[in-house]
Protein backbone atom coordinates (compact mmCIF):
# COMPACT_ATOMS: atom_id res chain seq x y z
CA UNK A 1 0.00 0.00 0.00
CA UNK A 2 1.19 3.43 -0.75
CA UNK A 3 1.17 6.44 1.99
CA UNK A 4 2.58 9.51 2.26
CA UNK A 5 4.17 10.82 5.62
CA UNK A 6 6.20 13.80 6.48
CA UNK A 7 9.25 13.34 8.81
CA UNK A 8 11.98 15.46 9.32
CA UNK A 9 14.64 16.48 7.10
CA UNK A 10 17.77 15.34 9.05
CA UNK A 11 15.80 11.64 9.26
CA UNK A 12 15.47 11.13 5.46
CA UNK A 13 18.06 11.98 4.71
CA UNK A 14 19.87 10.08 6.81
CA UNK A 15 17.32 6.68 6.08
CA UNK A 16 17.97 7.58 2.68
CA UNK A 17 21.86 6.78 2.90
CA UNK A 18 21.20 4.22 4.53
CA UNK A 19 18.94 2.23 2.56
CA UNK A 20 21.72 3.49 -0.31
CA UNK A 21 24.11 1.93 1.53
CA UNK A 22 22.63 -1.77 2.09
CA UNK A 23 21.04 -1.92 -1.35
CA UNK A 24 17.41 -1.52 0.43
CA UNK A 25 14.41 0.21 -0.60
CA UNK A 26 13.45 3.14 1.14
CA UNK A 27 9.91 1.25 1.52
CA UNK A 28 11.78 -1.64 3.07
CA UNK A 29 13.17 -0.09 5.19
CA UNK A 30 10.70 1.79 6.56
CA UNK A 31 8.50 -1.18 6.87
CA UNK A 32 11.05 -2.69 9.17
CA UNK A 33 11.67 -0.14 11.06
CA UNK A 34 7.25 0.13 11.88
CA UNK A 35 7.39 -3.49 12.39
CA UNK A 36 10.36 -3.34 15.06
CA UNK A 37 8.57 -0.60 16.47
CA UNK A 38 5.21 -2.44 16.90
CA UNK A 39 6.94 -5.23 18.33
CA UNK A 40 8.89 -3.24 21.13
CA UNK A 41 5.15 -2.09 21.99
CA UNK A 42 3.69 -5.19 21.68
CA UNK A 43 6.81 -6.31 24.68
CA UNK A 44 6.36 -3.11 26.29
CA UNK A 45 2.34 -3.34 26.67
CA UNK A 46 2.82 -6.80 27.94
CA UNK A 47 5.14 -5.51 30.69
CA UNK A 48 2.92 -2.72 31.62
CA UNK A 49 0.25 -5.61 31.88
CA UNK A 50 3.14 -7.89 34.26
CA UNK A 51 3.56 -4.71 36.23
CA UNK A 52 -0.09 -3.69 37.01
CA UNK A 53 -0.60 -7.73 38.33
CA UNK A 54 2.28 -7.91 40.41
CA UNK A 55 2.66 -5.19 43.19
CA UNK A 56 6.42 -3.57 42.95
CA UNK A 57 7.68 -5.17 45.78
CA UNK A 58 9.78 -8.58 44.68
CA UNK A 59 8.13 -11.36 45.71
CA UNK A 60 9.80 -13.99 48.16
CA UNK A 61 9.61 -17.47 48.91
CA UNK A 62 9.68 -18.82 52.40
CA UNK A 63 12.78 -19.97 54.08
CA UNK A 64 11.06 -23.38 54.15
CA UNK A 65 9.82 -23.22 50.97
CA UNK A 66 13.04 -22.36 49.33
CA UNK A 67 15.08 -24.71 51.11
CA UNK A 68 12.69 -27.56 49.90
CA UNK A 69 12.91 -26.30 46.35
CA UNK A 70 16.50 -26.63 45.65
CA UNK A 71 16.90 -29.57 47.36
CA UNK A 72 14.31 -30.81 44.95
CA UNK A 73 17.04 -29.84 41.73
CA UNK A 74 19.36 -33.00 41.10
CA UNK A 75 23.35 -31.63 41.45
CA UNK A 76 25.15 -30.78 38.23
CA UNK A 77 28.23 -30.91 37.50
CA UNK A 78 30.15 -28.03 36.02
Amino acid sequence: MKTAISIPDKLFLEADKYAKNTGMSRSHLYAIAVTKFLDQQSTSQISKQLDDIYPANASRLSRPLSTMQFSSMGKEEW
